[in-house]
């Protein structure tokens, strides 16, 4: 199924759907978003790590004694 055609039938089960089956749905989808999120975070911090775009301990303590300092 294409998603233009899941979306048209998503549509239709948001419309006979009583408020369980939307609170289900809701729930799911924007948990779904969540992880999509955080997998992408993951992934530009392993390339960040492959990259050698890293600040050791000593670096990042200066820098949040920098942002409470302000």
């Amino acid at each position: 199924m294409e998603a233009i055609e899941l979306r048209e039938e998503l549509r239709k089960y948001i419309e006979i759907g009583d408020g369980n089956f939307l609170k289900a749905l809701h729930k799911t989808a924007k948990s779904y978003i969540e992880q999509k999120q955080l997998d992408r975070m993951i992934a530009q911090g392993e390339e960040d790590i492959k990259e050698k775009r890293v600040h050791s301990q000593d670096e990042v303590q200066k820098m949040i004694e920098d942002w409470t300092k302000e």
